[in-house]
């Protein structure tokens, strides 16, 4: 079989090389890709958004199945596109989609269908937002309304931030049209984690848990960034957290949006916090997540391509998951989630002790690779348990120790160690 995968991030090198290992694949095209999956891949330029081009490459190449990587190749109707055309493809249309691409809309499907997530008001009058902020109070969160890189969210400690969060995003136009909109919602305290699910309609298969950490510097400090750094499966979830979160939320959301007529296909995301009353959602994506992706994927034990065609067919994928754990730590460029600069050369890394290496911006440079964006690569690794896999990560990654372009977090996962460390105490 031949497979296309559109995007061009480390959640597509990902899916490029779990795709590449499948028996069932003689060739894996990426569009546009990065420099690091040619290994596994070919690369094709055009854009995730061109889906005429993507439709005609396919037909012309005779792909079987594509997979839609990104969130905005799903919100542009790429997947709409390529039904029409006859052709095979796994993510949702653009009206499903929109559970990701609006958080009032999603807001208004949780609260419309009893699926736990915080208090919120929707605004698009910057009076009335700080208003309800005064209100309120603080700690609170100020969310735009559209896609935002991840980076759309503040979590606000003082009354001010949040309304210089609303200032920079009605009046300032900080996010453009994905910020004409904004939701201000309750700050929930407790343990965040990812679940992700496989989805046709009212089918839901769920994977195993992850954890990301966005905020950009360690002991959790600084910006918001597209995540720093994951693993999986999350740990320290109270006994029936998971149930719970798969038949509550996305089993609840699947049907949801079959009820009002957006059917969902493809993968669906819940960014889940841990309260005392239990797992609530945070946001919802229609896609995998990135970095979460990174972790999940090397511990399914399935044939990916397999995965696919079964979902698709409305089978049950029996999804088998390795007993192990999987860390991954991101490497970035200086100044990200700002301003940072592209074109640094990256020092050469070993992959030694069963170590992965993911690309997310990456460019080639005659032999060398140099840095083209703002997450630049992932170390990752499986192993026994979690302290076993970020020893061997940490070790790798203290090649970029010796430079001030790039920077990378030494905490992923410590709090788990340590919890789980206390727990067997």
């Amino acid at each position: 079989m031949k497979i296309l995968v559109i995007g061009r991030g480390g959640r597509e090198h990902s899916l490029v090389q779990k795709f590449a290992e499948s028996p069932q694949v003689s060739k894996v095209f990426a569009a546009p890709g990065n420099a690091g999956m040619e290994e596994e891949a070919e690369c094709v330029p055009i854009s995730e958004t061109e889906g005429g081009q993507l439709i005609t490459f396919a037909k012309e190449n005779k792909v079987d199945v594509t997979f839609v990587g990104p969130e905005n190749p799903l919100l542009a109707g790429v997947v709409d596109q390529f039904k029409e055309a006859g052709l095979l493809v796994f993510g949702p249309t653009k009206a499903a989609a929109l559970i990701e691409g609006s958080k009032h809309f999603a807001k208004q499907i949780m609260k419309k269908y009893n699926i736990p997530t915080a208090d919120y008001e929707a605004f698009t009058d910057a009076e009335e937002a700080k208003a309800y902020i005064q209100e309120k109070g603080a700690p609170i969160v100020v969310k735009a309304d559209g896609l935002a890189a991840g980076k759309g969210v503040v979590v606000a400690e003082t009354v001010d931030q949040a309304v210089e969060a609303v200032n920079e995003m009605l009046l300032d136009g900080r996010f453009g049209d994905a910020s004409r909109e904004i939701v201000v919602e309750e700050f929930l305290q407790g343990e965040e984690f990812s679940l992700m699910a496989f989805v046709n309609g009212e089918h839901v298969y769920p994977m195993v848990t992850a954890k990301d950490h966005k905020r950009a510097f360690e002991g959790d400090q600084g910006p918001n960034t597209g995540g720093m750094g994951a693993f999986a499966p999350a740990q320290d979830l109270p006994d029936g957290a998971y149930d719970f979160a798969v038949d509550n939320i996305l089993q609840q959301a699947a049907s949801a949006l079959v009820e009002e007529d957006r059917s969902f296909t493809g993968i669906l995301y819940a960014g889940l916090i841990q309260t005392p009353q239990g797992p609530k959602v945070i946001e919802f994506n229609a896609r995998f997540g990135d970095p979460e992706t990174q972790v999940v994927l090397p511990l399914l034990e399935n044939d990916l391509v397999q995965v696919i065609l079964d979902v698709l067919d409305q089978k049950d994928p029996q999804l088998t998951w390795k007993n192990q754990a999987c860390a991954g730590v991101v490497v970035a460029s200086a100044g990200y989630p700002g301003s940072y600069q592209k074109g640094i050369p990256l020092p050469a890394w070993s992959k030694e002790k069963g170590l992965f290496v993911v690309h997310a911006g990456t460019k080639k440079v005659e032999k060398s690779y140099v840095s083209d964006g703002g997450r630049v690569l992932l170390f990752g690794k499986t192993a026994g348990d979690l302290a076993a896999a970020l020893s061997d990560v940490n070790d790798a990654l203290r090649v970029f120790d010796e430079t001030d372009d790039f920077f990378y977090r030494k905490d992923i996962g410590q709090s788990a160690i340590v919890s789980s460390n206390q727990n067997v105490e």
